[in-house]
């Protein structure tokens, strides 16, 4: 029959044993150095003074890369700001196959990031910013996926380019401005002129309606009390002075 001591001593022995890990954690244990198991959440068990645990946060980690100077496609050169969201899936791999995970995606991102920016010009880098990340965030996952991490989202906070290409890019958006007016203010005269032709066309065909024209006119004049009186001669006054002219001109 056991001991009170023995008793003792294996519930200890048993206590020594239990872990607890969060619902976001995971324990990488280790048995005798080599790996053994991934337990958790929850409470688990372990061999005192045989095994030993390294937990993992299986949350997704946010990772500010610091600005990068690159050179785009055109030979411009400009710094990028990016964040990098990232969570572990595999515990086992991101313990045993890299060092400091953290480090290792950051690292990637930075190489990654002046690589791919390399492979775009400025306009895509500026008008594309989701597509560019995109595909950069495919390279970083494609990297750090043996190492337990998934990339889940890239993105360029800030993009810096130089003040001199700043200042063509703004000359170029006003050019694009001045010539958008232009033709804008040509389209409202061809309009303007299509109405006119158009209305000319009808008063020819109905020449009353020249007449009703012109007393429209005579009425919006003494509505605005203007000093000055404007007399209209019809029409046919003008056609009879020119049938006129013409009857006793000399001939030649």
């Amino acid at each position: 029959m056991l001991s009170t001591w023995t008793v003792l001593a294996l519930l200890v022995f048993a206590i020594a044993g239990l872990r607890i890990a969060n619902q976001y954690e995971r324990a990488v244990v280790f048995r005798l150095g080599r790996y053994s198991s991934t337990k958790g959440p929850g409470l688990y068990w372990i061999i005192p003074l045989i095994e030993w645990q390294q937990k993992v946060d299986m949350r997704v980690n946010t990772a500010a890369v610091e600005d990068q100077e690159t050179i785009t496609k055109d030979n411009v050169p400009i710094k990028v700001n990016t964040i990098v969201w990232y969570r572990i899936v595999d515990p086992r791999a991101a313990m045993i196959e890299v060092k400091k995970i953290d480090n290792a995606v950051i690292q990637v991102a930075q190489t990654t990031l002046r690589t791919g920016i390399g492979q775009h010009t400025l306009d895509d880098v500026l008008k594309e910013q989701e597509a560019v990340a995109q595909v950069i965030q495919q390279k970083i996952d494609a990297v750090t996926e043996p190492w337990g991490a998934k990339v889940e989202r890239v993105e360029m906070k800030n993009v810096e380019i130089p003040e001199s290409m700043q200042r063509a890019m703004a000359q170029e958006a006003e050019a694009l401005r001045e010539k958008r007016a232009r033709l804008i203010k040509a389209q409202a005269e061809f309009e303007a002129a299509e109405q006119l032709r158009q209305a000319s066309q009808i008063i020819m065909q109905n020449p009353a309606g020249l007449e009703l024209r012109r007393m429209q006119m005579i009425t919006e004049v003494g509505a605005e009390q203007n000093t000055m009186t404007i007399v209209m001669m019809p029409s046919e006054f003008v056609s009879a002075a020119a049938a006129l002219a013409q009857s006793v001109k000399p001939k030649s």
